[in-house]
């Protein structure tokens, strides 16, 4: 069978999950409840999830929302903004072209957000049109089925898709070419099926697409695995595989077999974090990446990212736009593989969904605060109003 590493990345995540933790410590220490860090603080704080409530870049601006706020690191509430559209465009594109010099505002992103850019999917802008502040965290790649589906395996999944590929419906927070649409491709890839022969089924974000298979409109989701374990650990959900080297560590990540261990060699690492406006003050930048350091420095705070689910990942300033620049390279040959670049073949359309798009049922916090059908048109994003002690989010 052959392998698929998503080489750098998955290297330096490995790394970075055995050390990255106590390299912050040792250069920042623990200053929890110090917000007096030299910069511009933010009169308004704010961060952007582009995609409705409920998936992994909720799960993301939540982590910075009770991490500096928990520790002490702002002295104000941060409002969390849900800005869906174009799995990630739309906030970009408003950042990038509409709010250049918004100083107040966070806009939370993921490898599949890197993946985007390298594919040209965020129109005219490029990875070097904003100022990529922090990465928090990661979580790894992984597909899941409802817990009474026939899918009791990978192998049983793949035997379905080799029979009849359009028979199986796989849902995913994103488009074709997208990062979780990619998860699924390589699959099929590795069984020697395909990929544009499957059934997808493209949402606007992981928590819709959790919700879809929740509720039996699609038989398997492609998502991270930070995004599902809340229903994993609650019996509704079963992951046939995690897209990582080894099985992870922690409660309920134990029992969770990997793909390689079922025969099929694929990494996809997810990390998690967040970037700035390009026209920022370098005064409300430097403090942003301060109070971030001083965040992943807190033992606390390493203790709410394992509660999310999440594996340690720390990386701020020079040290991620550089990341970011490389990993876009890498993952612009990835697609290039998939013909989803310019000179490749066209890419195929993803289906439209009869159901999924109205969940029956709301199914996290997130959801409850602000429901997906109140989320509005991409010019008009939902706000949650923020608390002046908000709760951490229940896992």
């Amino acid at each position: 069978m052959k392998a698929f590493k998503y080489g750098a990345i998955a290297l330096s995540i490995l790394a970075l999950t055995a050390c990255g933790g106590d390299k912050q410590q040792a250069q920042s220490g623990t200053t929890g409840g110090d917000t007096s860090v030299a910069g511009e603080a933010p009169k308004r704080p704010e961060c952007i999830a582009p995609a409705k409530p409920g998936g992994g870049f909720d799960l993301t601006c939540k982590l910075a929302q009770s991490g500096l706020q928990d520790l002490g690191l702002l002295d104000k509430p941060m409002r969390v903004t849900y800005m869906p559209g174009g799995v990630g465009a739309v906030a970009y594109n408003k950042i990038v072209a509409n709010d250049r010099k918004n100083g107040d505002a966070i806009v939370a992103f993921s490898t599949g957000s890197i993946l985007n850019l390298s594919q040209g999917k965020f129109g005219q802008f490029t990875e070097k049109d904003v100022k990529w502040l922090a990465a928090v965290g990661t979580d790894y790649g992984m597909v899941a089925v409802n817990a009474n589906s026939p899918y009791k395996t990978l192998g049983d999944l793949v035997d379905a898709l080799k029979k009849d590929p359009k028979s199986v419906s796989f849902g995913a927070g994103g488009s074709v070419g997208g990062q979780d649409w990619m998860q699924t491709a390589l699959l099929a890839k590795a069984a020697g099926i395909d990929p544009n022969t499957m059934g997808y089924v493209a949402m606007e974000g992981g928590g819709e697409a959790v919700t879809a298979v929740l509720g039996n409109h699609i038989q398997v989701v492609s998502a991270g695995i930070a995004e599902v374990m809340p229903h994993v650990k609650a019996g509704k959900l079963r992951v046939l595989a995690v897209f990582s080297a080894e099985r992870l560590e922690g409660e309920g990540f134990k029992d969770i077999p990997t793909a390689k261990e079922q025969g099929f060699d694929i990494e996809w690492p997810v990390i998690r974090g967040y970037y700035m406006a390009p026209e920022a003050s370098d005064a409300s930048y430097n403090w942003w990446k301060g109070q971030f350091d001083k965040m992943l420095a807190d033992p606390k705070f390493a203790e709410l990212r394992t509660n999310r689910e999440l594996l340690p990942f720390a990386m701020t300033g020079d040290e991620l736009t550089k990341y970011v620049y490389e990993q876009t390279e890498e993952l612009r040959a990835l697609s290039a593989e998939f013909n989803l670049v310019e000179g490749g073949a066209a890419a195929p359309k993803a289906e439209a969904p009869a159901e999924a798009s109205k969940p029956a049922e709301a199914t996290t916090e997130a959801t409850a605060e602000v429901k997906p059908e109140e989320t509005k048109a991409e010019d008009k994003p939902a706000e949650e109003k923020p608390a002046d002690a908000p709760a951490e989010e229940k896992k």
